[in-house]
């Protein structure tokens, strides 16, 4: 799906602003008759490509008795909190354009805890036989991104004969992986027989650990009212122990901490009598070690100020500045608005989900917020796409801490990120992978009225935002809709002229949408006068 980005720069004029995002399906491509009968159950799970299949693949050792295989990384001591490596395979007789290395973590993970049942596989889209590649990857390369590989250009000889000739020669290759503080011990693994036929060469002999898995990181901004006195900063840390933001001219803030587990998931995919575990219960979980998060009070609106977060027992983060958006009344606001973004690989791998215009939609708003072009941005659902693969979240909040870190980063909640069966989502596909809003409501705390109940108003400037959540009950007499209707009912025109309502479904899309939700929002939209629309990737449609 196409990610854009739109600068808004609102004064004085009375209208609605309606941005719905578009969920569009997820596209598909070709996959093998093993796998293609259950791929209809879960299209927007984990049924795209070979890779997103890769779970419960039949696994065994390759029939391999080559005795110079290796596998090595070439890192100085132990990880930092980002860097790329370079993992080099060498000792390869015959090298195949299906050899390929996955970096794998927790590195423990072993088929010896893979679930007894094949029923248990079916969200991924795979019906092989036991046993069964266990844990998730967390990105692989083919081999064959080295363009050396195949023509064994970087050869060495192995043994020589009597007569001093070489009689063995092997190839090697040389991979570059973006790795990101995941706090749990990593490792590489070297398979054969490509994503859909693999089975295990090597992998490297000792665990990868990073110097400080309790590092403080990725520190990103919400507001928690309309004044601008006071902005929310929330980080993650391998520690439990309360942490502290330090901000302005000697003012600090105690951490509050949190986190989630696994039995948070859920898990209510029904094949008659047996309840499935999700993606994000099973094979996709990582520990997401603890979320911190600390309100900053006695600020200015419209203001700038640094701040950094840790403590001496962890680490600091660096000196961060931050410019606070304009109180909600006054006569300008400068705002991004976008939806489905997700995030991308900065190393060419093959991961679960990737939106390739990721990072070129960050690269634009990294430098529009460089240049003092940006008072607030919002994220209107799908936002990383972990979709049931949990360590996908780190590597987003990684991507997106250059702008989340200066301004305020408010959100709304997609089907990627809520929609599972039996879960009390208004939509029912597994879309969450089994999350279910619980990381989305962890990592992005907003001033919501409770939890799971993802709708939210806030002023900034000129502009009353009404954010809703297309994933509940959105239907007459429901909560939200009750909600919604007083919410912008309540509206001071002459204070906050503008008035932007926003969801992550579509009211009006030429490829598709849901008739209920335009027919019951719409009506409280037209009370309100003018409307303006704006979908996920169409342009503007105006309605009087």
């Amino acid at each position: 799906m196409e990610q854009r980005a739109t600068t808004h720069h609102v004064h004085k004029l009375s209208f609605i602003l309606l941005i719905l995002s578009l969920a569009f399906p997820s596209s598909s491509f070709e996959l093998r008759p093993s796998v293609a009968d259950s791929t209809f159950l879960h299209s927007n799970d984990t049924a795209i490509s070979d890779f997103r299949v890769l779970n419960r693949r039949a696994l065994f050792q390759c029939p391999d008795l080559n005795p110079y295989l290796q596998i090595n990384v070439t890192t100085q001591g132990d990880l930092s909190d980002e860097q790329f490596i370079t993992v080099n395979v060498s000792g390869v007789l015959v090298p195949s354009d299906g050899d390929w290395v996955a970096m794998v973590s927790p590195s423990f993970s072993n088929v010896t805890t893979c679930l007894g049942s094949e029923a248990y596989y079916l969200q991924t889209g795979d019906t092989s036989i036991l046993p069964l590649l266990c844990h998730y990857p967390v990105k692989a390369k083919y081999v064959t991104s080295d363009p050396s590989y195949l023509s064994c250009k970087n050869q060495k000889c192995q043994k020589y004969g009597n007569n001093g000739d070489c009689e063995v020669r092997t190839c090697a290759g040389s991979l570059s992986f973006h790795v990101v503080n995941i706090r749990t011990n990593i490792e590489f693994v070297f398979f054969a027989g490509g994503f859909s036929t693999p089975c295990i060469l090597t992998k490297t002999d000792v665990p990868l650990k990073f110097s400080n898995p309790n590092s403080p990181l990725h520190g990103h901004l919400s507001s928690i009212d309309s004044t601008a006195t006071s902005m929310r900063l929330t980080w993650v840390s391998g520690d439990k122990e309360p942490q502290q933001v330090q901000y302005g001219d000697g003012k600090s803030q105690t951490s509050e901490v949190t986190t989630f587990s696994a039995a948070d998931m859920c898990s209510e995919f029904r094949l008659g009598s047996i309840v499935v575990p999700s993606p994000a219960k099973d094979f996709g979980w990582h520990d997401p070690g603890y979320i911190h998060t600390a309100v900053m009070s006695g600020l200015q609106p419209s203001s700038t100020f640094n701040y950094k977060y840790g403590s001496d027992a962890v680490g600091w983060s660096a000196e961060i500045q931050i410019r606070t958006p304009p109180a909600g009344g006054s006569d300008e606001l400068k705002f991004l608005v976008f939806g489905d973004m997700g995030k991308a690989p900065l190393d060419s791998s093959a991961e679960h989900y990737i939106q390739p215009g990721s990072i070129s939609v960050i690269k634009g708003m990294t430098e529009e917020v460089e240049n003092g072009n940006v008072d607030s941005i919002f994220h209107i659902g799908d936002i990383s796409y972990a979709t049931g693969f949990l360590v996908e979240w780190d590597y987003f909040l990684n991507l997106i801490t250059p702008l989340a870190s200066k301004v305020s980063y408010m959100t709304a909640i997609g089907n990627h990120e809520r929609d599972y069966s039996d879960s009390g989502s208004w939509y029912t596909g597994p879309d969450s992978g089994g999350e279910c809003g619980v990381p989305y409501e962890t990592y992005f705390p907003m001033p919501t009225p409770a939890k799971d109940k993802p709708w939210y108003s806030i002023e900034q400037g000129s502009v009353h935002f009404t954010v809703i959540s297309t994933e509940h009950d959105w239907t007459e007499k429901s909560e939200q809709y009750e909600w919604m209707k007083t919410d912008m009912a309540s509206v001071d025109r002459s204070k906050t002229p503008w008035l932007v309502f926003t969801g992550h479904r579509p009211m009006y899309s030429s490829l598709g949408a849901d008739d209920q939700f335009l027919e019951t929002v719409e009506p409280l939209l037209l009370n309100n006068k003018r409307i303006y629309t704006l979908g996920g990737s169409g342009p503007f449609r105006t309605c009087t």
